[in-house]
């Protein structure tokens, strides 16, 4: 059980974070925000897996679904298709052009490195064996394509500054990593990571899907060129939809791989009845932003409504607010799990909502003893993974640590 002082001494990072996002015409948030959400008998810890939709998204949704079963009471409803865009770039400071619909973060990575050439024969390529782990055959293809690929290995759960200026040279092409690890929740120190590389005319990429929502990100103050995120952890959306970002910079320089519908900026054919004359079948020009160099076609409508509720709930909430809710719990996690036996794989220093620990045969060891007590976080092969949201609270980490068996 957690101690009466364990527990003030948690939530005292709370109290500390809270005048960060202190406004005359925005109540302080209340924490935690179990009204929000369904009521559930789940000591849901598995949020950076996939996040409950709160019971706001669920009637922005089921708006959508009026309209599109074609209920006469909601033909007046609008989807606000640039909302969430604008949303989400103020979320990470950038200008709304500078971000486009994607339908994932590994699409979004796998553009970028199209629209910078990529595979080309000798290019270098440095990333970390902390990237998110459906990128390691991303990049094992651009060595077996030509590339030379560096990986970095962790010391003690975290990527060393000094590792990455080691192995960051002149004619690097690009860097490449998860701004906070879904493997454990060490979070790079972007800025620095941008300084080492744009310094040796390198480009950087960051998956920023366990970030974005839950810890603080400012894409102008650390220099990041690209950056993508899917929207069904901590962005409260669904699967099928993300965000891309580029700078806007950057954009006139990249290759142009994407010739889809969404980015057409002006399009007169001239091949159907009553058309213009023309020496073509069409003219047409691609918007000038980052929508008109990588979106596609047909994204996900009913996403972009549950979006439109989740960024407004989260800029209300204010992420240092949510950061230092999660920290109540990360906290204790971080002390009763060594206390159990257990090594933990997150650096104590972490200000990320995830903490993981190494057991092996987890699976066997936690599936049954977790099921019986109605806890839900990430159990892999050999080690399991807890990520605390807005919604949880002490009590849900103690009915986790009561089920815990002893490593």
């Amino acid at each position: 059980m957690i101690s009466r002082r364990q527990y003030l001494a948690a939530n005292a990072g709370l109290a500390m974070a809270m005048p960060l996002i202190a406004r005359a015409d925005v109540p302080a948030a209340t924490f935690p925000a179990r009204r929000d959400f369904a009521p559930t008998d789940i000591a849901y810890l598995d949020n950076g897996s996939q996040h409950p939709v709160s019971l706001g998204a669920k009637a922005a949704i089921d708006a959508y679904f009026a309209k599109r079963t074609l209920d006469p009471a909601a033909q007046g409803y609008a989807l606000d298709e640039a909302g969430p865009i604008a949303k989400f770039a103020q979320l990470i400071n950038a200008e709304p052009g500078e971000i486009s619909y994607v339908q994932s973060t590994t699409a979004g990575e796998q553009m970028i490195l199209r629209a910078l050439g990529l595979p080309d024969e000798g290019a270098h390529i440095v990333t970390d064996t902390l990237h998110f782990f459906g990128s390691l055959p991303l990049y094992e293809e651009m060595a077996k394509q030509g590339c030379e690929v560096t990986w970095l290995r962790p010391v003690d759960g975290r990527i060393r500054i000094e590792d990455m200026k080691a192995a960051v040279r002149k004619g690097t092409k690009l860097v490449a990593l998860s701004l906070v690890s879904t493997v454990n929740g060490f979070e790079h120190d972007l800025k620095a990571v941008c300084d080492i590389a744009h310094a040796a005319g390198a480009f950087v990429y960051a998956d920023i899907v366990h970030a974005a929502g839950c810890v603080p990100i400012d894409v102008k103050a650390s220099g990041v060129d690209f950056a993508a995120a899917s929207t069904y952890k901590w962005l409260m959306g669904d699967f099928g939809l993300g965000f891309l970002y580029v700078r806007g910079d950057l954009l006139p320089r990249l290759k142009r791989t994407n010739y889809g519908y969404y980015g057409i900026g002006s399009f007169q054919t001239h091949i159907y009845p009553y058309d213009t004359p023309g020496d073509s079948v069409a003219d047409y020009s691609f918007r000038p932003d980052a929508a008109g160099a990588f979106a596609l076609g047909t994204h996900s409508h009913a996403v972009i409504a549950q979006l439109d509720h989740s960024l407004a709930y989260i800029a209300r909430l204010g992420v240092p607010a949510i950061q230092a809710h999660a920290q109540t719990m990360i906290e204790v996690l971080k002390k009763e799990l060594p206390r159990r036996g257990y090594s933990v794989m997150t650096p104590p220093e972490a200000r990320t909502p995830i903490v993981t620990a190494v057991l092996q045969d987890a699976r066997t060891k936690l599936s049954a003893p977790m099921k019986a007590a109605k806890v839900k976080l990430t159990i892999s092969a050999n080690r399991f993974r807890l990520t605390p949201s807005v919604q949880n609270d002490m009590a849900d980490v103690e009915r986790f640590l009561a089920a815990l068996p002893k490593a």
